[in-house]
């Protein structure tokens, strides 16, 4: 059995964040283990309070994990405070593991900022070099890369500036209006288009930590990036085209859209 673990924000309706990624590794084949960052309150409509973990007891968690079930993979996702990210960085020189995808969650879906000036400097220049591959949406490749990303040539020049400026992997992904189902991944391999099929469905939440997740645990697995990233983005095209519609906003995708079995049955 191999294991990953996302180290991340809960999300209390269950789209997003802790929740999607141990969904989503799950549905992926490994063990999924999990250290939060954060409590939020949140629903298919917006989030209404966060609550940061105090760093010391993250630090316990994570040293919880890797003292006794070492992961094959990392995913980090949403970190809003500069000490939790020094607890993050600190954790990953530490032990070393042998592949980190961070999912930089800075800006929401609408364009609005999510993270402080400290915590973003912190986010920069100590967590994201630490990274195996970065996952920025069009807003937060820009904010990484220095300039605006309007279209598919955007994403292209944005994606190879965040890895000049950080040493690793960046998958710029689509969606917001541009290239909706289209991601575009600069590694030391040059640079290489993915793409699926765009599925006209409203309820996307969660879509961001689903597909690094699923990135994760095809790493964890031993796939290669590419591979990795192939195999994760038609986890998510399956999961947008099941078509489940829950909540009164943008709701969440069904994780277990594929999963078949005699405890799943039902009247």
């Amino acid at each position: 059995m191999y294991t990953a673990l996302t180290v991340a924000g809960s999300d209390s309706i269950g789209g997003a964040g802790i929740q999607a990624d141990i969904k989503t590794m799950t549905m992926n084949g490994v063990y999924a283990m999990s250290c939060i960052t954060a409590l939020t309150a949140q629903n298919t409509l917006g989030v209404t309070a966060i609550h940061d973990v105090d760093a010391g007891f993250l630090e316990k968690q994570i040293d919880a994990v890797f003292e006794d079930v070492f992961p094959d993979s990392v995913k980090i996702g949403m970190v809003s405070a500069a000490p939790l990210i020094e607890c993050i960085a600190a954790a990953v020189n530490k032990y070393k593991p042998s592949s980190v995808v961070i999912d930089p969650v800075m800006v929401s879906a609408s364009g609005s900022v999510l993270i402080s000036q400290g915590a973003m400097a912190s986010l920069t220049e100590l967590l994201l070099p630490l990274g195996t591959v970065l996952t920025p949406n069009i807003y937060e490749a820009a904010i990484l890369a220095g300039f605006d990303v309007k279209d598919p040539g955007g994403m292209e020049k944005a994606a190879e500036a965040i890895y000049k400026k950080f040493g690793n992997a960046c998958l710029v992904k689509g969606g917001h209006g541009v290239n909706d189902a289209n991601d575009f991944l600069f590694s030391s391999g040059g640079g290489r288009w993915f793409e699926a099929e765009y599925a006209d469905n409203p309820n996307t939440h969660g879509t961001g930590c689903t597909l690094s997740s699923a990135i994760c645990a095809n790493l964890a697995k031993g796939f290669g990036l590419e591979e990795s990233i192939a195999r994760a983005k038609l986890y998510v095209s399956g999961a947008l085209a099941a078509g489940l519609d829950l909540g009164r906003g943008k709701g969440p995708l069904p994780h277990n859209f594929d999963l078949s079995g005699r405890f799943t049955e039902h009247k």
